[in-house]
Order: structure tokens, then sequence, then C-alpha cells
């Protein structure tokens, strides 16, 4: 899969800025129900917000495993919302 180009980045986070978190990770972490959710999500919808409480490394490695598990690509991190996304074919 292609790495986004800086201008595709920066046209997601513009469409991203407006949404709200569609899947929230909560203590359990990432449980095989919360990726396949995700996964649907992404089919739906294309670009999504992912909220994670857990403290900033967690996060990290929870986008890493999100990405590899789902095809995604992340567009952004900050706080402790992810953005993602993943184009459908049409």
């Amino acid at each position: 899969m292609s790495r986004l180009s800086p201008a595709r980045r920066q046209e997601l986070k513009g469409r991203a800025h407006k949404l709200e978190p569609v899947v929230f990770v909560g203590g359990a972490g990432l449980s095989t129900a919360v990726i396949a959710e995700i996964d649907r999500s992404l089919k739906s919808h294309e670009l999504i917000k992912v909220r994670i409480n857990a403290d900033r490394e967690e996060r990290e490695a929870m986008l890493e495993e999100i990405c590899a598990k789902t095809g995604a690509q992340p567009v952004q991190h900050i706080g402790k919302t992810l953005v993602l996304f993943r184009e459908n074919p049409s």
C-alpha cells in the first residue's frame, strides 16, 4: 500500500476535522471485536476517528497494530484521537 502524499494527508485532515470518533478503545485494549469494528467502520466511511484511552506509547503501538491488521493508513494522531484512512475500491 502506498503512503499518503503530504497533500492528500492535508486534505484528509481537513475532512476529518468535523468527524466524531466512531470507535472507542477502553481499558481492555485492542480486542478482536474492536479491530472488527474499526474494519467495518473503514468499509463504511473510509475516513474515521478512533479514541484511545491509554498513554502515548500505548496509543502509538495500537496505531501500528490497527494499521497492520486493517490495512488502514494513519492520517493524524493528536491527543487520544487517531484519524485513519482506507480507500474503498470502487
